[in-house]
């Protein structure tokens, strides 16, 4: 009974956890932040490749 009491009374791992889950959150964050940046970049060059190649 004191073994269960004490893995009750552990929060070790749900701290572990939360830290994962919120390291995973900002990764994807991140991963989609990055995506629409690297578009918008990609169009900006575009745009300045077909300027430069019309005159």
């Amino acid at each position: 009974m004191k073994l269960f009491s004490k893995i009750m009374k552990n929060e070790e791992g749900a701290t572990a956890i939360e830290y994962g889950l919120i390291a995973a959150l900002i990764a994807v964050a991140a991963i989609v932040a990055m995506g629409a940046l690297g578009d918008n970049l990609a169009n900006t060059f575009n745009d300045v490749n077909n300027s430069l190649a019309a005159r």
